[in-house]
């Protein structure tokens, strides 16, 4: 599975781990709290929309920053 993927798919599963896997530590951090008081402030219909916005976001940031190539300096 390529970056924006896995990033995608964690955060669907459970939102705010994609943007954590992509080094977004405060923004994940923000949709693991945010997503819950959704679910429950809403019987759940706002949880679903927080569960989808979290995976686009976080398959967006990764593709659209890919990790850098390490490059060896003794070649």
């Amino acid at each position: 599975m390529d970056r924006p993927g896995t990033a995608a798919i964690l955060s669907f599963v459970l939102p705010g781990t994609g943007q954590i896997y992509n080094g977004k530590f405060l923004r994940g951090i923000i949709w693991l709290v945010i997503t819950p008081g959704f679910w429950l402030g809403t019987g759940g219909f706002l949880g679903w929309v927080c569960h989808l916005v979290s995976s686009y976001m976080a398959y967006q940031w990764a593709r659209d920053n890919p990790p850098a190539l390490a490059l060896d300096s003794t070649d």
